[in-house]
């Protein structure tokens, strides 16, 4: 089994070969997660593909709907392999999934199939209650339910059929049973203001509309500028906390650079109030 050191090198070592394009600017060289109008943005990311070892040339550019979409399949792969690392202390039936699965198809939001198809079908209704409700996740972490037989595998705990006949996590009280949402994961490749607020919305409906346990909800960036990242990390009550692909590398970058002081102040406010974390740590907190 890979260690989780092993196993985010490989992530990173992906990254740099599917992912990061390096372009010129002006005679400057950037990857692709930098914003060329932005100084420090340029010179955090080159900072962040140097200390991870990007091979830095010019190449043809990948369009940005594709990049976000690798970004998202590797990501998926990542939390797949080191959550199953840390099975022992998670176990379960654990699906991972990308290609924007809808909610609908989990226990907790079960009834938003049934509400969309009367909105799909009466105008008025669309009209008054729009589809924002319609939350499709970049990459969900689902848990599967269980028979009787996985209950009492060990010890006859249920030995009546007339008991814990509501729970949706016993697969015989529901009809189809459907999976549990255990995470919800928003991937950008890079922040912009109203990707931001997207990803709020997205989190709020999912916290509004459940019926059952709140999932983890959760968002994963290789932004490099950590006042973008502070526009989704800042603040409770939505996001779980946020994910940077690289903090440890965005860290010592950003220190080594005196001209982002202010960027450096806002990454350790973010750090040490809880708000942002590495991907390497993003495993250990789903097992929660």
């Amino acid at each position: 089994m890979a260690t989780l050191g092993a196993l985010r090198d490989n992530y990173h070592a992906k990254l740099g070969q599917q992912v990061v394009r390096f372009s010129t600017r002006s005679g400057i060289l950037y990857p692709n997660f930098a914003d060329c109008g932005s100084r420090s943005s340029v010179l955090i990311a080159s900072g962040i593909a140097e200390a991870l070892g990007f091979p830095r040339q010019a190449s043809r550019q990948i369009p940005a709907q594709r990049a976000g979409a690798l970004f998202e399949n590797l990501t998926c792969e990542f939390i797949q392999q080191t959550f199953t690392a840390i099975s022992h202390v998670r176990p379960g039936k654990w699906k991972y999934l990308t290609s924007q699965t809808q909610i609908s198809r989990f226990a907790q939001y079960r009834h938003l199939k049934t509400l969309g198809d009367l909105v799909r079908d009466d105008r008025d209704l669309s009209t008054a209650l729009g589809h924002d409700y319609l939350v499709t996740p970049d990459i969900v972490v689902a848990r599967d339910t269980v028979s009787h037989d996985e209950i009492n595998r060990q010890t006859v705990v249920l030995d009546r059929l007339d008991m814990a006949t509501l729970t949706p996590f016993l697969e015989s009280n529901r009809s189809p049973a459907l999976p549990l949402l255990h995470a919800s994961i928003s991937c950008k490749w890079t922040i912009r203001s109203d990707r931001s607020q997207n990803t709020r919305t997205e989190a709020l409906n999912l916290i509004r509309n459940r019926k059952g346990r709140l999932p983890h909800i959760v968002a994963v960036t290789a932004e490099p500028l950590p006042m973008r990242i502070a526009s989704l990390a800042l603040g409770t009550g939505d996001l779980d906390c946020v994910y940077h692909v690289a903090l440890d590398e965005l860290k010592n970058v950003c220190g080594a650079l005196p001209s982002c002081e202010d960027q450096t102040e806002m990454l350790f406010t973010m750090v040490d109030g809880d708000r942002l974390r590495d991907i390497s740590d993003l495993p250990l907190d789903l097992a929660v």
